[in-house]
């Protein structure tokens, strides 16, 4: 009981100075993730040897070839029944981008006048905002390869798009992959993990010190 009571203390302790700057300083990979696509699918065929490319933002989705791209794999959906490529169909850009601007306001605010426990809850709502968006991401894939028009030109069975890794779909070849964006916010939630980890460790040692103190 003396050690989780001692536990609780810690939690309600403030952030150690130096966490206080790396945090902040953290919040710049964030804002950063605002400038690089989150994702990135490539589509390969013997009629498009150079390939499609879409990329995906955390507000925008933009094509490669100026942006055609789009337009083309737009057309190639719709004859096999696919929704296409549009802004109304992908409406979770439009609330990602304030998902990030909590955060970041978020962990500035923890850095500012935080306690350990915010810390460890700043990393936990990044954690379920990490797994949340993998979700989505996967629902939408599986969405739009499902949800498919009867009355389109060409037939194909049901399927799920590709979202990590590389899958054949009829005479396409497509790889998907995350981007530049993605390791950006990975690597913020890697170092709120390590600055949770050296505040608990340090934590203890000062708990156990101060415990041998007083023997």
């Amino acid at each position: 009981m003396k050690a989780m009571d001692a536990f609780y203390r810690f939690l309600d302790e403030p952030l150690f100075p130096w966490a206080r700057v790396v945090l902040a300083l953290l919040t710049l990979l964030v804002i950063a993730s605002f400038t690089a696509p989150m994702w990135h699918i490539r589509m390969v065929a013997p009629q498009y040897p150079e390939g499609l490319d879409l990329y995906i933002y955390s507000y925008k989705v933009e094509g490669g070839n100026d942006g055609a791209d789009v337009a083309e794999i737009s057309i190639l959906n719709h004859y096999i029944g696919m929704r296409p490529l549009d802004r109304t169909e992908l409406t979770d850009l439009d609330w990602i981008p304030f998902l990030f601007a909590g955060m970041i306001i978020l962990a500035l605010r923890t850095a500012v006048i935080g306690k350990v426990r915010s810390l460890i809850d700043l990393l936990v709502m990044t954690t379920y905002a990490g797994i949340f968006g993998f979700g989505r991401l996967y629902y939408k894939l599986y969405t739009f390869g499902h949800d498919l028009d009867p009355r389109a030109p060409i037939t194909v069975d049901p399927f799920t798009p590709v979202m990590w890794g590389h899958k054949q779909i009829a005479n396409f070849f497509t790889e998907a992959n995350p981007s530049a964006g993605t390791y950006y916010v990975v690597a913020f939630a890697t170092g709120l993990v390590v600055l949770v980890v050296l505040h608990l460790a340090i934590g203890r040692r000062l708990h156990k010190e101060a415990v041998a103190a007083e023997a």
